[in-house]
């Protein structure tokens, strides 16, 4: 065992020893516990880059079990190791202001360590059990984080907790299921089984659900938004915005490219398209109509997951890289767009944009940086989510023109609600009942521009950044595809096309209404999207919500089956015995002649018993 291989124990390891450190900070030196966050994720940021580039492997076996403890690096999960550690780091930073002088700041930090940890140990897992140690780890960590927003966010944790907690139980199924048809639990023992079999389809949708329930796919979205309002915002840059869409999708990919044969056109690649399709749609449709800043992200951290899971459902080399580029982009953006919302919240004291007002002006750098990021998630050309969109757009033309219309229509009503979120917050004049606002500080702002800044170098990079990082995922399937250089021009003449439109419909909205905020209203009083979104205000889409009335129901009707069963014992068997009990007083009066008539009767009933069947 040479150092090489251990220093993928020292990756998990590390960032626990910080977590383990921060109880033992004294509350009197001030900013200590700032300085140790830092510290460890800058270590841990170093350590991936130390090793960034190698293949490496570790094995040993987890004492008195018999499995292997089997941890390994290669190119991709190098890659998502390297997407985290940097990320995170400076979502970290940012949060060292945020949370400045919050009671909980401390409790928070340590379990962002330890996330860390769960999160490092998930990807270089090679032992599927392994996985799913760190991965169910993640469960309790990310309970915690939610929990510390406030006194109403405990309901949002333990509903995070039940809907993360069905779709870890499927996957726990599906690595049975796969571990059985395979014979090794190895991640890299598993060779590309054929979906011909009824046990390998069920073994590939159980861990399809694991994989895009962690990434917040429709219908495992409903905690996001939910949390979006009471958890602290740091946990949504950092958990939702970026750790959970790159452990969700990294499974996928390894599921759908390792696994399993996963082939253009077949069923269960038209089922992760359809599912990818239903999560662009209504995950973009309840983003629009949001008045709140930080719950409009959330809807578009779920629908921005479907573009993933359409580009990757396609099984076609250019939808897979582009699935796999949006992954990239999409932490890099949405965990920019978190931090500008979390900048107003620290600044202007709320994100209900109907208080919200003429910030662009007294927080230019957070509108400037706000501005980038909002360009990429529409597809605005030359950023990184024009790219990754075009490659998408691409995989799904080929693969069937209703997915594509509806790629469409979700890039479409994506422009028209950024559009409508920054002409809210950021342009007009400030509220009247607002007090002067000043800019974020400097540690807030830097992380924003470092972001703003890639998702521009990776639109001009791209195809470097394609051809270096994640063709090789695809191994011997994307040979001679040129994906780096590629570029549909009719494609991106139509998406282009369609920015305009979103355009042209908010200005005719502003001029409609007056206001910013109310630019899209003509799509929630539409005929039909009324009761629609009346159904969903009344959360009759959240499979949660419908769930709790089923249990309620089920145990109202349990309740009363009880009631019946005691009753019946209780009451009704008592009074039955009761009546026979006063009867048999009755006929037992002392009259000797009435015995006798008894003791005649029943001899004739006992001869009648035998002597019939004769």
């Amino acid at each position: 065992m040479n150092m090489n291989s251990t220093s993928l124990l020292y990756v998990i390891i590390l960032p626990s020893v910080f977590a383990v450190l921060m109880p033992l900070v004294p509350a009197r030196l001030k900013r200590a516990k700032e300085a140790v966050v830092l510290a460890g994720f800058a270590a841990n940021l170093a350590l991936v880059l130390a090793i960034y580039g190698k293949d490496l492997s570790f094995v040993s076996l987890w004492s008195g079990t018999g499995l292997e403890f089997s941890l390994k690096l290669y190119h991709f999960s190098g890659f998502i190791l390297l997407c985290a550690a940097l990320i995170t780091f400076l979502v970290v930073v940012y949060t060292t202001v945020f949370l400045k002088d919050k009671a909980y700041s401390k409790l928070f930090y340590v379990c962002l360590l330890f996330t860390l940890t769960l999160v490092n140990g998930a990807v270089l897992a090679n032992n599927l059990v392994v996985m799913l140690f760190f991965w169910e780890g993640i469960l309790a960590t990310m309970f915690v984080l939610i929990a510390l927003g406030g006194k109403n966010a405990y309901k949002t944790s333990v509903k995070a907790l039940v809907i993360a907690g069905l779709g870890d139980l499927c996957m726990m199924l599906g690595i049975g299921l796969i571990g059985w048809i395979s014979g090794t639990l190895s991640m890299d023992g598993i060779r590309r089984f054929p979906l011909s079999s009824p046990l390998a389809i069920s073994a590939f949708i159980l861990l399809l659900i694991g994989a895009v329930s962690k990434a917040g796919a429709m219908p495992f979205h409903t905690w996001i938004p939910d949390a979006a309002n009471d958890a602290p915002l740091p946990f949504m840059a950092f958990m939702p915005g970026t750790l959970e869409k790159l452990l969700g999708i990294y499974l996928l990919t390894r599921v759908c490219v390792d696994f399993f044969d996963f082939t253009p056109g077949s069923a269960m690649s038209l089922l992760l398209m359809s599912l990818g399709a239903v999560t662009i749609l209504f995950g973009v449709m309840m983003a629009l109509v949001q008045k709140d800043f930080k719950r409009l992200l959330s809807y578009h951290a779920v629908s921005q997951v479907g573009y993933m899971l359409l580009g990757i459902g396609t099984a076609l080399p250019v939808g897979i890289i582009g699935g796999l580029f949006h992954m990239l982009n999409n932490a890099v953006y949405k965990c920019c767009l978190f931090l500008t919302a979390g900048s107003v919240e620290r600044q202007a004291g709320t994100t209900d944009m109907h208080r919200l007002s003429g910030l662009g002006k007294q927080m230019p750098y957070t509108f400037g940086f706000f501005a980038i990021a909002a360009a990429s998630i529409a597809g605005f050309p030359l950023t990184n989510g024009f790219f990754s969109k075009e490659l998408i757009f691409d995989g799904a033309v080929e693969s069937g023109l209703l997915f594509y219309i509806i790629a469409l229509v979700g890039a479409f009503f994506t422009a028209v609600s950024f559009l409508k979120l920054g002409h809210a917050v950021f342009l007009g004049k400030p509220a009247a009942d607002m007090k002067p606002v000043k800019e974020a500080p400097a540690a807030m702002l830097i992380p924003m521009g470092l972001l703003s800044l890639a998702c521009l170098v990776l639109g001009f990079g791209q195809s470097a950044v394609i051809s270096n990082f994640l063709q090789p995922v695809l191994h011997e399937a994307a040979a001679g595809e040129h994906i780096g250089s590629h570029t549909n021009w009719l494609l991106a003449g139509i998406s282009v096309g369609v920015l305009t439109l979103a355009l042209i419909d908010h200005l005719y909205g502003f001029r409609k209404t007056g206001k910013g905020l109310e630019a899209a209203d003509h799509f929630h009083d539409a005929p039909g999207l009324r009761t629609v979104y009346k159904w969903a205000g009344k959360k009759l889409f959240d499979p949660y919500h419908l769930g709790g009335y089923f249990i309620r129901a089920f145990a109202a009707v349990s309740l009363r089956v009880n009631d019946g069963i005691n009753a019946f014992y209780d009451i009704y068997s008592v009074r039955f015995v009761g009546m026979l009990s006063g009867l048999v007083r009755k006929a037992h009066n002392g009259n000797q002649a009435r015995y006798v008539l008894w003791a005649v009767a029943g001899l004739a009933l006992v001869a009648a018993i035998f002597l019939l069947p004769l």
